[in-house]
């Protein structure tokens, strides 16, 4: 059921299993499955991710990952004083993205506007910092409600999602991969429930929101 894209038509591959783990552009692998195929709520969202440093003595050296409850969070990076920060955008400026080329353009607006003040105010050395760098990244956002679908896909067994994280891929990976292993080698997740991250909330329009994701 799954198809590779070629020259004159797709062709289909055979397989006992195939895992889509595509990131921002999973929804494309799920739409190669065909026709009736219940499609994958994940979108491509350009995130902008900014670098500045701050010389002042009292700057903090060490830390975690802080978020304000803006949305805006910064963590150390590098050397001494090195930071990096972000901030999702505003509904109305976060349009999927349909290809590479939108990581072409850096929202410096963001950090301009919104992310420096926001710092300030967290921070009062960071009244005084520069920004040294800057970079734009893909963001699997799963559109029904951010958080990630792993398990069989109810029209093709065979293929097993592990999608849509939206934020959450790095701290949830090592479960999300455990869980994707047992599918493939047992039938069924074993070590722990995951049900509430099935197919099956996308096709009932059931959401699991977050309340704590930005």
């Amino acid at each position: 059921r799954v198809l590779r894209e070629g020259a004159a038509a797709p062709e289909a591959l055979a397989a006992g299993a195939v895992v889509n783990a595509a990131g921002a552009f999973a929804a494309r692998v799920v739409a190669m499955a065909g026709p009736g195929v219940h499609p994958l709520p994940v979108a491509a969202r350009r995130r902008c991710v900014f670098v500045f440093h701050c010389r002042s003595p009292e700057a903090p050296t060490k830390g975690p990952l802080t978020v304000d409850p803006t949305g805006v969070y910064f963590r150390p990076e590098g050397g001494a004083g090195q930071f990096i920060c972000g901030v999702s955008p505003p509904a109305e400026e976060d349009p999927d993205c349909d290809g590479p080329e939108a990581l072409d353009e850096v929202h410096h607006h963001l950090f301009e506007d919104v992310i420096w003040p926001t710092l300030a105010e967290r921070v009062p050395v960071f009244e005084e910092i520069k920004q040294t760098g800057a970079w734009a990244g893909f963001y699997e956002y799963n559109t029904l409600d951010a958080n990630a679908v792993i398990g069989p896909h109810p029209d093709v067994p065979n293929l097993v999602l592990c999608n849509g994280f939206s934020g959450h891929g790095l701290q949830q990976a090592p479960a999300a991969g455990l869980a994707v292993a047992e599918i493939l080698t047992r039938g069924r997740v074993e070590s722990f429930d995951i049900e509430r991250l099935s197919f099956d909330r996308v096709v009932e329009g059931r959401p699991m929101p977050e309340l704590n994701v930005w």
